[in-house]
């Protein structure tokens, strides 16, 4: 079976044909250039590690976490190719590139291994936090090591008492005497909070000061290095690793501060607005693991689909290999159009979020209307696309020497990571539809419908997403929230579904007027198998929101 290639060619197609991309420094074929080096270190090293470091994991040795063998080695490589720079300033080292470049580039990596992918995408969350909220020595000071890769940073929000709920985290932060901050506590489920693979770790943790406001108006964000500048340890040590369904060449550490110096980030007791800049951007890239590992298990899929001899076709009687059969053809076309959907949608939030840093307002209502909708589908959908891999191979990908099952234990923790879906469910409805009173959404169904006119089958499902977000609206404006977070996650699964759907139906379009080959045709089959399959169970979920309790 083939292992994992990048789609270089459809992420070039979504960007320039589907999208619109224009950057005055980046033409088709630069793009294009960089993608195809970013997909020969994705196929080439990082891909063929992925089954091996699953075997092998992380492994905690005293105080000193070692990464899979290769794992170290391939980080070097990534951080040498400039590939940890890409979206980042220039004033610290960074490339200064788009995010709607950044996130093919970072899909390649994610879709080739998510364990080695996880440790990037907490420094990136790392960045944008101390660039936002940092004073100018410590962008000075962390910025460059960290966008260069010398050091990773991670988030440290999570207690043993306290998941989502931050309010009631223990961690405590006192006042020293110089102006740094000495800190106690315990984290758990700290990604990469210890490993082999840079310098120093920048843990971003979350306390609280003695005299704090209760609950979560008394959190307050610091800086912990485990490395201080003076060149001596820190007080911050790993206690131990998580043994976890999947992704186990990811670190999962449980974080000991004892003591530790620690330095405010953004002001006292407004961490929780500073951890939020790491939360949003870490929500959207989660969504994008997603997509991308739904990817590789249809990659996967769809190659021993050409290989296993099984059965004969029902026209001639001929033993046929299973992809030609027409229920493996159904599931494979499925996989793939959700696929492609949600890849597009997710594009999209890349290129509202450029549109957003460069001062566009609508933008930016956009791209935060978009975030929860490409966190709880893309990686709902990685769990469906894994597990609909397994099916296709059938008994044989119940096995774990076929690599099916990886992809379905490694996309399970997805939909749980950076808030649980039902979170983002809940972000949609009560921030994104209350913020403007619904404007954003009115106005991102109207964008759908210019692109799809014509279409009625699109059409109407644009239609019942509009009054089922009316809807919402007036349980909203009527007090009714247990009613509207009753019905939270349908409508925020069956808005992404049919908005992915519309972006499929306009891809399809894109590829016929470009005359894009054998592009055209895979997406206008994809639209076509959309609109009969996908659609109308879209439309349903929406019809959950007449449901009272």
């Amino acid at each position: 079976m083939s292992d994992y290639t990048p789609p270089v060619e459809e992420m070039l197609f979504l960007l320039f044909d589907v999208l619109g991309f224009t950057h005055e420094d980046l033409d088709r074929e630069t793009v294009q250039a960089a993608l195809e080096e970013a997909a020969k270190l994705a196929s080439g090293e990082l891909a063929p590690l992925n089954a091996d470091g699953d075997k092998a994991g992380a492994t905690l040795e005293g105080e000193t976490v070692k990464t899979a063998p290769g794992f170290k080695e391939a980080y070097r490589h990534y951080c040498e190719g400039g590939w940890n720079a890409v979206p980042f300033d220039p004033e610290y080292g960074g490339q200064g590139l788009p995010w709607a470049l950044a996130f093919p580039v970072q899909e390649m990596w994610q879709g080739a291994n998510l364990s080695f992918g996880l440790c990037p995408l907490l420094n990136q969350g790392a960045v944008e936090a101390i660039s936002t909220h940092g004073t100018a020595a410590q962008k000075e000071l962390y910025l460059p090591h960290l966008i260069s890769g010398e050091w990773t940073g991670t988030m440290n929000l999570t207690e043993s008492q306290a998941g989502s709920d931050l309010g009631l985290l223990r961690a405590k932060a006192e006042r020293g005497k110089d102006g740094t901050y000495i800190i106690t506590g315990q984290k758990i489920f700290i990604t990469y909070g210890e490993h082999d693979m840079a310098e120093n770790i920048i843990h971003l943790i979350l306390a609280r000061l003695p005299d704090a406001p209760e609950d979560v108006r008394g959190i307050s964000l610091f800086i912990v290095p485990k490395i201080l500048e003076d060149g001596t340890r820190n007080a911050v040590r790993c206690i131990g690793l998580e043994h976890k369904l999947g992704i186990h060449a990811s670190p999962t550490c449980t974080m000991e501060f004892d003591g530790a110096t620690g330095y405010l980030l953004g002001t006292e007791n407004e961490g929780l607005k500073c951890m939020f800049t790491m939360m949003n951007n870490a929500r959207l890239s989660v969504g994008l693991q997603g997509v991308a590992l739904a990817e590789r298990a249809y990659q996967h899929a769809a190659s021993y689909a050409q290989e296993r001899m099984q059965g004969k076709s029902l026209a001639n009687g001929e033993r046929v290999v299973i992809g030609e059969h027409p229920d493996v053809k159904r599931m494979l076309l499925m996989m793939r159009a959700k696929i492609c959907a949600a890849r597009a949608l997710t594009y999209e939030a890349a290129m509202a979020l450029d549109k957003a840093q460069a001062g566009d307002e609508a933008a930016q209502f956009e791209a935060s209307l978009l975030t929860p909708l490409v966190k709880g589908w893309g990686t709902d959908l990685a769990v469906e696309v894994a597990s609909t891999g397994i099916q296709v191979f059938g008994g044989m990908g119940f096995i774990e020497e076929t690599g099916a099952a990886q992809f379905y234990r490694d996309a399970r923790i997805l939909p749980i990571y950076e808030g649980t879906n039902g979170i983002q469910a809940l972000d949609l409805v009560f921030r994104k539809l209350v913020q403007d009173q619904g404007q954003a959404a009115r106005a991102y169904i109207e964008k759908m419908e210019a692109r799809v006119e014509g279409d009625e089958v699109c059409l109407a499902a644009l239609s019942a997403l509009r009054q089922a977000t009316d809807t919402l609206s007036s349980y909203i404006a009527e007090g009714r929230t247990e009613v509207a977070a009753f019905v939270a996650s349908p409508y925020m699964t069956g808005f992404a579904q049919i908005a992915g759907g519309a972006l499929l139906v306009s891809s399809a379009r894109a590829a016929k007027e470009n005359e894009c080959g054998t592009l055209s045709a895979a997406y206008d089959e994809l639209a076509v198998f959309y609109r009969a399959h996908l659609l109308p169970i879209a439309v349903a979920r929406l019809s959950a929101l007449t449901h009272q309790i």
